[in-house]
């Protein structure tokens, strides 16, 4: 079925397809969960300094 340089082709090509899987829902989650932590935060301090002035 199979020849030895093209199973070793066949696994580098299904390993880069599932490291680019793991990365594309990496981006997809995380990343927007962090930078809208980050907002919060920077609304919070700004929120925080505003009542301090007053």
């Amino acid at each position: 079925m199979f020849e030895f340089d093209q199973y070793l082709g066949f696994l580098a090509f299904m390993t880069i397809v599932t490291i680019g899987f793991w990365l594309m829902i990496f981006l997809m989650l995380f990343v927007p969960y962090w930078l809208g932590g980050a907002v919060m935060e920077m609304l919070k301090e700004k929120r925080a300094a505003k009542n301090k002035e007053e």
